[in-house]
């Protein structure tokens, strides 16, 4: 009888490398792993939580478990998404505790399914995720004021709520709802290009829009899955909407201003998060040398929005958790010291390029550059989980990722330097929590005064109307 318990770190990773290797004898042990899985034998282990004092890895997987399924059983893209969501789920839970992953995290093509239930045109390749048909989009500047609210009890919101669902039934994580960001979603149905020609000469109707979408679509389905999972969270994802494509001021002042619009007068606010805005770099205008090591202080900007402010903006739309992505390029220290003063948990992001096998030059040198880097986090991560005040179960039961978050594992990561990656989590051991069990609801008291602080600071910043833009 096949154990996924016989896989844990490195075991399955060593497996992981063989079978995207091609050795035959690895792509028959996948096969008897995954038809185990997908009968359902490793569902009890699915259910274990993760240990409430040590630092975790999570991941998003579901390209990496669409690459297997489709290797081993020729499953293609559209079938895996919309079709069997026990089978979805199991083969992602059975991806990550390959991967050596205890801390448990479900994924989807986000982008995808967010635009397809409105009338995107779409593209599923055989064995890639899908996503919207960039020649073919849904709405214009004459035409988009009527797009309605989609029917959220069909189609792909109906294949969304099975797969969320199913991951409850088995792991008991509440429901986690990922959907784009209003600046996202126009992006994908509006284009990307026109939308960024508007940005520039027509701030306004990109507000308009954004509104609308939050109004009419996200907002509703949102409301939706509240009603069908009254104890579930909503994950958006705005990447589009990044300082990186579109600056520090505009991000601030139209993408998370858009998400505050949708959230208003939400009761559920304080369980809706956006953890993906990337490239705090730009937010800053010195340039520092390469043998620098100082932190960054916060103060030093490119126009309109300082990293501070930046900062204090992303949290009003993430009061979650303190997130530093790889794009960022801001050290490490800077969002410990954030996480800190805010009393708030920190996760950092390994990204897709650090980890691509086909991006590497140099393995050994890469290896090496990476365990360092993952080292500074787990420290920084553990020093932020010893000094905060935490819940008893560490945040491990809720749905979000957290501490070290892999942004993406697919058939083309290099599985040597996940390795690394996670031996260094695993190195970082258990750690001494400030408080244990003495607070009288204390996830619920950190998120609310950490949301109504920031939101409100935000808020009087910005002009709704008439804003400058420094684009």
């Amino acid at each position: 009888m096949v154990r996924i318990e016989d896989y844990s770190c490195p075991t399955g990773l060593h497996l992981l490398a063989r079978w995207q290797a091609g050795a035959p004898d690895a792509k028959r042990e996948m096969t008897e792993i995954f038809d185990a899985a997908i009968a359902g034998d490793f569902d009890e282990n699915f259910a274990v939580p993760a240990p409430a004092n040590e630092i975790h890895a999570t991941a998003s997987v579901h390209m990496l478990a669409l690459a297997v399924l489709f290797d081993l059983y020729g499953i293609e893209s559209e079938a895996y998404y919309k079709t069997d969501p026990y089978r979805y789920v199991r083969a992602n839970l059975t991806v990550a505790r390959l991967l050596g992953m205890k801390k448990l995290y479900m994924t989807w093509a986000l982008y995808a399914l967010t635009c397809e239930p409105l009338g995107q045109p779409m593209m599923y390749p055989d064995r890639f995720p899908p996503g919207a048909d960039p020649d073919v989009t849904l709405i214009n500047k004459e035409n988009w004021r009527q797009l309605e609210t989609p029917d959220f009890t069909t189609g792909v919101p109906k294949i969304i709520d099975g797969i969320l669902r199913v991951t409850e039934e088995l792991t008991g994580m509440a429901p986690l709802l990922q959907i784009s960001a209003p600046y996202s979603l126009a992006a994908d149905i509006y284009g990307q290009e026109p939308l960024l020609a508007d940005v520039v000469h027509d701030p306004d109707n990109v507000d308009a829009l954004l509104n609308h979408l939050g109004d009419k679509v996200l907002g509703p389905w949102m409301d939706h899955h509240i009603e069908t999972f009254p104890n579930g969270w909503i994950e958006l994802s705005d990447a589009s909407g990044s300082p990186f494509f579109i600056g520090a001021e505009n991000c601030k002042k139209m993408s998370i201003r858009s998400i505050q619009h949708m959230l208003r007068d939400k009761p559920y606010a304080d369980r809706v998060f956006d953890n993906n805005y990337r490239g705090d770099f730009v937010s800053q205008v010195k340039k520092k040398a390469r043998s620098s090591r100082r932190k960054p202080s916060g103060q030093e900007r490119t126009g309109g929005v300082g990293l501070l402010e930046l900062t204090e903006a992303k949290v009003s739309v993430n009061p979650v958790f303190v997130m530093r992505l790889e794009a960022d390029k801001v050290d490490i220290s800077f969002y410990e010291d954030q996480a800190i003063e805010r009393n708030l948990p920190l996760t950092s992001g390994i990204g897709s390029n650090e980890i691509d096998r086909n991006s590497i030059g140099d393995l050994e040198t890469a290896k090496a550059e990476i365990a360092g880097a993952a080292r500074s986090y787990v420290q920084a991560i553990k020093r932020v989980c010893e000094t905060i005040e935490l819940p008893e179960d560490n945040f491990v039961t809720d749905p979000w990722p957290s501490h070290v978050y892999f942004e993406d594992v697919n058939g083309q990561s290099q599985f040597e330097i996940v390795e690394r990656i996670m031996n260094e989590v695993r190195k970082g051991g258990v750690f001494e929590r400030k408080r244990v069990g003495t607070m009288d609801e204390p996830r619920r008291q950190s998120v609310e005064y950490s949301s109504a602080r920031a939101r409100s600071k935000l808020i009087e910043s910005i002009n709704f109307v008439n804003r400058p833009l420094n684009y």
